[in-house]
């Protein structure tokens, strides 16, 4: 393990003390960002990565069996014990334990073993689509600013598909596509964090200078200075493993740092007339200047 790798699991391990020491205040991704000295852009990645959940699911498991042993050993009141956890009401309270544990916490008070194989609140680490990429693909290269006419999808990352072709027959109905077009697309947030309802995510079309927003079509700058870019070859749904190796292998050991702006990903063919592993695909993490 070298400098930088101890560098990012010191800043991590920072974090994780943090939560255990802090489970009863502010723990939101925002803060903890801060405390890693990482853009809240990047955290929840690299912490994803390393750790194996998300921030999320990580503190709510902390909260959860932390609350199970003031049940077990104390006669704290049930709901001072959920608002001490992080719960607003005691009926969450309960829905989450009962998750975790398969019975109620005053069941688990009266003593009644859990039943641990039931369910948890935690999402099973989903099974890994693994991609073909490796660390060994990623390289280094600077960017030029790109201007891109964009639509926002909110919503389910799952529906961006619709949203993405239906972008993409307005631009051709408008004849922007050229040899030279690129189709980008940038999500803004991580699904284990933010409400799908609430997921953002932009379908993007290199524009020239003389294209102007009209409706809900809006523009924006993508690029511009240093990025690692990864290449994957295979099905969308293997992408989030070529994410876990950016940020979770690449990046610490690179010695370098995540710049604080979304990464974006650039397809070079489409679903709609490509096998699923035949698709290109190129994500692009932006880094901190040397």
């Amino acid at each position: 393990m070298n400098p930088t790798q101890d560098t990012y699991r010191h800043r991590i391990l920072k974090v994780q003390l943090h939560i255990q020491e802090h489970l009863d205040e502010d723990l939101s991704l925002e803060r903890l960002a801060r405390i890693a000295h990482f853009s809240p852009f990047h955290f929840h990645r690299i912490f994803s990565a390393l750790v194996g959940e998300s921030v999320h699911d990580y503190v709510r498991r902390l909260r959860l069996e932390a609350a199970a042993m003031l049940l077990k050993t104390t006669d704290r009141p049930i709901t001072q014990i959920a608002f001490d956890s992080g719960y607003d009401t005691h009926e969450s309270f309960t829905r989450a334990f009962r998750q975790m544990f398969g019975v109620s916490p005053s069941q688990f008070h009266a003593g009644q073993r859990p039943i641990l194989s039931t369910a948890s609140p935690i999402p099973q680490r989903e099974e890994r689509i693994m991609s073909t990429a490796t660390t060994d693909d990623i390289r280094v290269c600077n960017v030029e600013p790109m201007r891109v006419a964009f639509v926002r999808h909110v919503g389910p990352y799952e529906e961006v598909g619709e949203a993405f072709q239906r972008f993409l027959e307005w631009v051709g109905r408008r004849g922007l596509f050229g040899p030279d077009t690129k189709v980008l697309g940038i999500g803004h947030d991580d699904p284990h964090i933010t409400p799908a309802d609430k997921l953002r995510f932009d379908c993007c079309v290199t524009v020239g200078e003389d294209f102007q927003p009209e409706a809900e079509v809006g523009v924006q700058t993508v690029g511009g200075g240093e990025y690692a870019v990864l290449t994957h070859r295979g099905p969308y749904e293997q992408l989030g493993e070529c994410y876990r190796s950016l940020y979770g292998t690449w990046l610490p050991a690179s010695g370098r740092e995540p710049r604080h702006e979304p990464p974006f990903e650039v397809y070079h063919n489409s679903p709609r007339n490509t096998p699923p592993e035949d698709l290109l695909t190129d994500i692009y993490v932006p880094l901190e200047p040397r």
